[in-house]
Formats: structure tokens, C-alpha cells, sequence
């Protein structure tokens, strides 16, 4: 069997009706590189609303996992929980995406586990937030049109 010289491959997802292409695959050698759409948000929207917590989490500050998974609590008054699980999968592939980075910074050595890993949001990320958050304010304007959220009649 040889190995493969190169192939590339494109995945394709519709947003707004068009088709658009998210990553571009190529593979040498028997290794897998994916390029992103560099300086396109709009090419990861829409957002899960897990993604969407995580970035609303970190727009203000760093956290660390469990300090994501208390302000997603408390923002949304208890209404939503999201376990280690979705956390950290999805912390994985943002990273993969270029939205989150891992802080070398601590906000207190002496006071703070030095297990614990910090997370912040890339200025990419920044981007991605504020055009999922752009996004999701034309629906909110769509359903109001549609006096949708007055009160039940």
C-alpha cells in the first residue's frame, strides 16, 4: 500500500442558504493538517450553545474549567449546567479552532492549584463571540416583529 502523496478534501455546511466551506483538509504523508478560514468568524457560526457559554464566560476574564462551568451557572440562573464532559470536549476542539488559548498566567500562585489550567479568549475568539451575539440579536429582532416575546394573549 503507498502512502498517500496528497489529498485534499473540502467540508461544506449551509449557513443562510449558502454553502460554505469550514475547513479545508490536507493530508501528507499519513498526516492530517486542517487549515481554518483565517479572519472569518462567520465560517463557525452558528455556535452551540455550549461554545457560546464558554466564550461568554471568558469575555471578561480567564478562568480555569470549574470557574467556567460556576459563572455558566450563575449567569443563567441555574437554568443551565454543563458538565466536565461538554466542558472539556469542547474546550478541546475551540482550541483546535483557534477561539481559546491556555494562560500561562495565574491569578495567584499561593492561593490557587497549580493543576488547575486557565483559559482565555483569543482575539479571534473576540470575533467569533461578537458575530454569534450579532447573530442571535437579528433572530431576537425577527421574533419581536413577530410580537413574539409580549406576553401570552
Amino acid at each position: 500500500m503507498q502512502p498517500l502523496d496528497k489529498c485534499l478534501f473540502s467540508v461544506y455546511y449551509i449557513t443562510n442558504g449558502y454553502i460554505r466551506n469550514r475547513y479545508t483538509q490536507t493530508i501528507e504523508a499519513g498526516e492530517r493538517i486542517i487549515k481554518k478560514n483565517k479572519g472569518e468568524p462567520e465560517s463557525l457560526l452558528p455556535l452551540t450553545p455550549a461554545v457560546f457559554h464558554i466564550l461568554l464566560a471568558l469575555t471578561d476574564k480567564e478562568r480555569h474549567g470549574y470557574g467556567i462551568m460556576q459563572e455558566v451557572t450563575r449567569r443563567t440562573n441555574s437554568q443551565v449546567h454543563m458538565g466536565p464532559g461538554t466542558l472539556y470536549g469542547s474546550i478541546k476542539r475551540m482550541m483546535a479552532d483557534g477561539l481559546l488559548e491556555e494562560s500561562g498566567t495565574r491569578p495567584d500562585p499561593d492561593l490557587d492549584d497549580e493543576r488547575r489550567r486557565y483559559y482565555r479568549l483569543t482575539d479571534f475568539g473576540q470575533r467569533v463571540v461578537r458575530a454569534e451575539a450579532r447573530r442571535l440579536e437579528q433572530l431576537v429582532s425577527i421574533a419581536q416583529m413577530k410580537h413574539l416575546l409580549q406576553g401570552e394573549a
